[in-house]
């Protein structure tokens, strides 16, 4: 009789932990100054938010990047991931990743707009996961709430005079950061003076990591390193598109020994990130877990960085979501775990009016939040007081 009660209670169990719903909601907020990058002005952020709930009622929640096309990325989850995955097991990660693979990728493959859609909803199947054994997601991934190093990106430290930036900086480090963003891509004489600003006023306890953003050629990559060697850079984020493979092959070969080359936030799935690590063109590899898959797919991206000596650091820059993950995926993943990019934007009410805190930032490090789940609590009310609205977020 006993046995028979334990098998309906782990019945009754596996039953609750069914998806019941999958909502997609996209949000938009314009940005009270606009910020300058290599991408043009930002003057807005957009996100998309993936709601699941199971049959016992239990809600999780995810990030989907947005893709410069939020509304496309949630109706591919109010439709084609909805239909695949109502039903299923919540808690049962790697499956519904096997059947978005088997059902969606291998018709289609790794287009962006699908994975940024799984990215959100497989987050969200973390979350339950964590919430249904009581337990942070750090702990579920077998890691521990050591410190993670941090550095200071988002929306900040743009193409400001380079007076202004190495004054932003300064309040970055007075913050807590020590380490921080330096964005290239403009002219090569205003590269070169930002460097070199941010260098004199920083000193040299304080680490620079610059972003191209993909606005480089090859011939600015030869140009720029011997500056950023001099200036003490420690890596070159996305010089290029990730699509440009003689031009990554290129610049490895003038960069190394003498400058590691960064990037990965632009790949989805582990198979261009297997691409790239084996090409042997980038030493640090960079995920976003709201774009290269989600949680299940960034842990299989760190194992093959792992194998190949190469560090991780993960990418970010909207809600306190992916920025919770991120800090309990890099406490789970040892010793390639490098830093965690935190958010220096003076203005991003996604991350602090949408979700609760995902991180505190101590002396350059950040801790995993020690809640169920991702740990971070979402504003609904405002989520939805602040649907998608039309027109471009850079210009």
């Amino acid at each position: 009789m006993l046995r028979s009660r334990r098998i309906v209670t782990a019945v009754n169990a596996a039953s609750d932990l069914a998806i019941a719903s999958i909502e997609a909601i996209g949000c938009s907020v314009p940005l009270r100054q606009g910020v300058s990058q290599g991408l043009g002005t930002a003057v807005k952020r957009d996100t998309v938010m993936i709601k699941v709930t199971t049959a016992g009622g239990l809600t999780g929640w995810g990030e989907s990047y947005n893709g410069r096309a939020p509304l496309a990325i949630a109706a591919t989850v109010n439709t084609t991931l909805r239909d695949l995955l109502t039903g299923h097991d919540a808690t049962a990660t790697t499956a519904a990743w096997q059947l978005f693979e088997d059902r969606v990728l291998a018709n289609h493959g790794t287009c962006a707009a699908c994975v940024c859609a799984m990215s959100g909803l497989d987050m969200a199947l973390w979350d339950i996961r964590g919430k249904a054994a009581g337990l942070p997601l750090y702990r579920m991934l077998g890691g521990t709430p050591a410190p993670v190093p941090a550095y200071t990106g988002g929306f900040s430290l743009g193409y400001a005079s380079p007076a202004a930036v190495a004054e932003e900086a300064q309040r970055q480090v007075a913050g807590g950061y020590r380490a921080v963003k330096l964005r290239l891509g403009d002219t090569r004489e205003a590269d070169a003076e930002r460097a070199r600003a941010l260098r004199s006023s920083l000193g040299p306890t304080v680490a620079i990591l610059a972003d191209a953003n993909c606005r480089y050629r090859v011939d600015d990559v030869r140009a720029i390193l011997p500056l950023l060697a001099e200036a003490g850079v420690g890596w070159l984020e996305e010089p290029f598109p990730p699509y440009d493979d003689p031009s990554w092959r290129a610049a490895a070969a003038i960069a190394a020994p003498a400058l590691a080359l960064a990037g990965g936030e632009n790949l989805y799935t582990r198979h261009e990130f297997r691409r790239v690590i084996e090409a042997g063109v980038i030493s640090v590899v960079q995920p976003d877990l709201s774009r290269c898959g989600g949680i299940t797919e960034a842990l299989r991206i760190a194992a093959l960085a792992a194998a190949a000596g190469l560090d991780v650091c993960t990418h970010g820059c909207h809600t306190g979501l992916n920025m919770a993950a991120s800090v309990h995926f890099l406490a789970s993943i040892g010793r390639c775990a490098r830093y965690f990019e935190g958010d220096g934007s003076a203005d991003n009410p996604l991350r602090t009016t949408l979700c609760s805190d995902s991180y505190t930032l101590a002396d350059g490090t950040v801790t995993p939040l020690e809640g169920p789940g991702l740990g971070v609590a979402v504003d609904e009310e405002f989520l939805r007081a602040h649907p998608v609205t039309e027109g471009q977020a850079w210009r």
